[in-house]
């Protein structure tokens, strides 16, 4: 994907292939990535990113020499 998608957009095809996720928590925004490796639940809570319940750190930044 080489455009910038707002966080409020959600692009997908007509017929999506993922069932839409029927739990509304406010503060709280839900996917479910199915992926080769098995589908994961992905999840912002206020702002902080965690995978199948489990926060995820960002990685550090490599500095240019």
């Amino acid at each position: 994907m080489n455009d910038a998608l707002l966080p409020q957009v959600l692009l997908r095809p007509e017929v999506p292939a993922q069932q839409d996720l029927e739990l509304a928590t406010d503060g709280v925004l839900r996917y479910v990535w199915r992926s080769a490796f098995g589908d994961m639940l992905i999840e912002v809570i206020n702002g902080a990113p965690y995978v199948n319940g489990q926060r995820v750190e960002a990685a550090p930044m490599l500095r240019r020499r």
